[in-house]
């Protein structure tokens, strides 16, 4: 018979502090320069830190450049550029995240996606089937959506499941629908990566590259991602805090990519009336703390459809940047998420009454 034998303490290897090596924090600071600051004082600013070992990143404004500089923080002080020609003062960025932060970028970022804008006054609405399952079924989706007012196309050729057994996705396959439905339809695409391995090829088709709930803190993709400069479109974890959201974000902005949505698809609580809850605090939280734009999800945020269009017309008039919605011209066949998943007159109706509250609030679709 085996028995397990504890380890004796004695007989543990002995950890001294002082042989870890030691963990450099990473600290941010923000050096705005002076309303008339030339082209070569900004150019010197951005030369001296990186000669001291630091990371730049410009933020041009109508008056203002912000720069942006991320170091470690014992040999980061103000005092060392205060002094330099053309900057009006230097002062620390606090919040752990930093390139995502109102103190690094005041105003509003628009983010543009072959001539569609989000984090303007308009807000532009993403809509189309969870997954691409034919061509027949993809393009009567595209030509439903484009008609009641969509500017993007949302489609999936990779889609994460919970069951091993349930529709996958139809890959490459997908992909080369989707680039069809483009060049017919002309409406920007977005679709999901899931892998890190997968991004080169699904940016070559896409337009827009979505990460995933599950997928939110798969920092190997979110590295990827951003090295490719496309637009992303984050979505929240299933669970994640909304700091958490934001550090997933900072990830992909490191990378000088700073074409990010945000997206607020709801989280899981122990509410079980709705497939998730969908947090509508996080609409104006995230508009708040960040200067990225915020995407709104209401057929994820419930999961039913018949909630999809007042979760959708609560969420712009809190403040949302855009819409994306799952829209099926037969969502009782659908291979997936049909129950979320509005029929093309539903979704037509619901473009109308989120039209009027964007109104009401000082805004357009």
């Amino acid at each position: 018979m085996l028995t397990a034998r504890a380890t004796p303490l004695t007989m543990l290897p002995l950890i001294v502090a002082d042989e870890l090596p030691p963990i450099k924090e990473q600290s941010a600071m923000v050096i705005v320069m002076k309303h008339h600051a030339s082209a070569e004082e900004i150019g010197r600013v951005v030369s001296h830190i990186e000669e001291m070992g630091f990371k730049a990143h410009l933020s041009p404004g109508e008056e203002r450049t912000i720069i942006g500089v991320i170091g470690d923080e014992r040999a980061l002080e103000p005092e060392n550029f205060s002094m330099l020609d053309g900057v009006e003062r230097c002062m620390r960025i606090l919040h752990p995240f930093k390139l995502a932060s109102r103190d690094f970028h005041p105003d509003d970022s628009i983010i543009r996606i072959n001539g569609v804008a989000f984090g303007t006054k308009t807000i532009p609405i993403i809509a189309g089937p969870c997954s691409i399952e034919s061509r027949e079924q993809l393009m009567e989706s595209v030509h439903a959506v484009k008609e009641a007012g969509a500017k993007l196309l949302r489609a999936g050729a990779y889609k994460p499941r919970t069951s091993p057994y349930s529709f996958q996705g139809l890959g490459l396959k997908g992909l080369e629908l989707l680039r069809e439905a483009k060049e017919k339809y002309g409406l920007p695409t977005v679709t999901e990566v899931m892998s890190p391995t997968d991004v080169s090829l699904v940016a070559q088709y896409a337009d827009v590259l979505q990460i995933g709930a599950r997928n939110m803190q798969n920092f190997a993709l979110l590295h990827a991602v951003g090295e490719t400069q496309k637009p992303v479109l984050l979505k929240r974890g299933l669970m994640a805090t909304i700091e958490e959201l934001i550090m997933a974000a900072e990830y992909i902005l490191s990378h000088g990519n700073h074409r990010v949505l945000l997206c607020e698809r709801g989280i899981r609580t122990y509410e079980t009336a709705t497939r998730n809850t969908f947090d509508i605090n996080a609409i104006p939280v995230l508009k708040q703390m960040t200067h990225l734009p915020v995407i709104a999800d209401p057929s994820h945020g419930t999961g039913k459809w018949d909630l999809v269009t007042p979760i959708a017309r609560g969420a712009v008039a809190a403040g949302a940047d855009g819409l994306i919605v799952e829209v099926h011209p037969n969502p009782a066949k659908a291979l997936s998420d049909g129950g979320q998943s509005l029929k093309p007159e539903k979704f037509a109706q619901m473009v109308k009454e989120v039209r009027r509250i964007a109104e009401a609030v000082g805004r357009t679709v």
